[in-house]
């Protein structure tokens, strides 16, 4: 039966290959069951609930791509649109958390409709590459920016704006050791290295009473404190009807969400080899769907936006080739909410060093701007440098696109196809005049 669904002699695979690479693949991306919560929970959403939430969001995202795709792709919230859900949306525009969770669901109906309608590669074309790029390494560095935050090491001064912490305090102490411990069996090429890692610190943690061992309860009954909390109504209210506000949160979690999925795909599939010869990837809508449906799940559970992981790779390193490797990896996630109340007894100071670590990943994406070619390298430039420095992904492409748009106008470089950059180049300056007045 898993033979003739999944097609695994066809791509060079078995049935024990695959739950192998499914196995890897959960393994280097389970922090995020630890990370997630300590993030959102931030937003006053319980623990225990948004860890019981990302399990399910992650188990039921997975098991989909793998039916429905046939791709060794694993899903779960993703790193950066948390934070943003967090930090920008919710602590800065003073949005319930139940109406954020409204625009995520919204975000994937969305993502949902365009794909249905092909509209999807139209907007992916309009996007110059190197903003992909520098998105992708602006998160990066909003994320590390927190974990820094979160573990002491970065303090706010009146006078210089940020300055170096105390790194004799506990909460330093831990996360430097976990950074240091994640750092080396990351050198060492240790699967699981960020799990590692945390579980480590956060004993750690304990021996200095950062945090104490908790009780497990049912994390099925945890989970009614976030499912179906989802306020989309609130998220079409939002600053009196359907304004920018509502709008650009939406936006920004579509964007990333369909630029971070790209991405992922086009690493991943060439990685497996699973690219069909002019590039292009087979079922690319299928993909696309079983992400905006586990983005819609996520959002009803009670977690920020699902996306497509890039740590699939280490799974498919070791063999995966097909949807089993993900229907593996979405059940063990689901096995896994039954322990999710024991992430309330992890310190922030033990998941800080992997939101760091995470986010030094993600700079490698650099690589891939043209930084001898100005209209390219100052657009990028400014999306990398104002995502952390304004804790917005929004503004970093307000910036960048705006900046393309008018570099490629006032060069004479612009062409008859780049009307839909142009048109959002002007939605941004909107937002702008609107932000200076509001």
């Amino acid at each position: 039966m898993l033979e003739r669904y999944f097609g695994l002699k066809a791509q060079g695979t078995d049935v024990r290959t695959e739950v192998l690479a499914g196995l890897t693949t959960f393994v280097t991306m389970a922090y995020i069951v630890v990370v997630n919560p300590a993030i959102l929970s931030q937003t006053g959403m319980p623990v225990a609930a948004v860890a019981a939430a990302t399990c399910l969001a992650a188990g039921f995202g997975s098991i989909l791509m793998g039916l429905i795709a046939n791709y060794p792709l694993a899903l779960a919230p993703g790193m950066g649109l948390n934070a943003y859900f967090t930090f920008t949306v919710v602590k800065g525009m003073g949005v319930p958390w139940q109406v954020a969770l409204g625009c995520v669901f919204l975000s994937g109906l969305a993502f949902l409709i365009l794909t249905l309608a092909g509209v999807r590669q139209m907007i992916v074309g309009a996007i110059p590459k190197p903003l992909f790029s520098a998105v992708a390494a602006g998160v990066g560095l909003f994320i590390a920016f927190i974990g820094l935050k979160e573990a002491g090491i970065i303090v706010a001064s009146p006078a210089t704006t940020v300055g170096l912490g105390d790194l004799t305090t506990p909460t330093a102490v831990v996360a430097i050791l976990g950074l240091v411990l994640i750092a080396v069996l990351q050198a060492w090429r240790v699967k699981g290295a960020i799990l590692i890692g945390i579980l480590l610190a956060t004993v750690a943690g304990w021996a200095l009473g950062l945090a104490k061992i908790a009780p497990a309860t049912s994390s099925l009954a945890e989970l009614s404190a976030t499912a179906f909390k989802m306020d989309i109504t609130g998220a079409f209210n939002l600053k009196g009807g359907l304004g920018l506000a509502m709008l650009e949160i939406v936006f920004v979690f579509l964007f990333v969400d369909l630029f971070d999925n790209v991405g992922t795909l086009v690493a991943v599939s060439k990685k497996a080899g699973l690219q069909a010869p002019d590039g292009s990837i087979p079922r690319l809508n299928r993909i696309l769907l079983a992400d905006s449906a586990a983005t819609m799940i996520g959002a009803a559970a009670g977690t920020s936006t699902v996306v497509s992981y890039i740590e699939s790779a280490s799974g498919v390193t070791a063999g995966g080739r097909t949807g089993l490797t993900a229907v593996v990896v979405g059940l063990l996630f689901l096995a896994t909410l039954f322990f999710a109340p024991l992430v309330q007894a992890i310190p922030t100071a033990a998941t800080a060093p992997a939101l760091i670590l995470v986010g030094a990943m993600m700079i490698g994406s650099l690589v891939d701007i043209d930084w001898a070619d100005p209209t390219a390298a100052i657009p990028a430039f400014l999306t990398l440098i104002t995502i952390p420095l304004t804790f917005s992904i929004a503004n970093g492409l307000a910036f960048g696109i705006t900046s393309y748009a008018v570099l490629k106008l006032l060069t004479g470089k612009i062409r008859k196809g780049d009307w839909l950059l142009l048109v959002l180049a002007v939605l941004f300056v909107v937002r702008f005049i609107y932000l200076a007045k509001g």
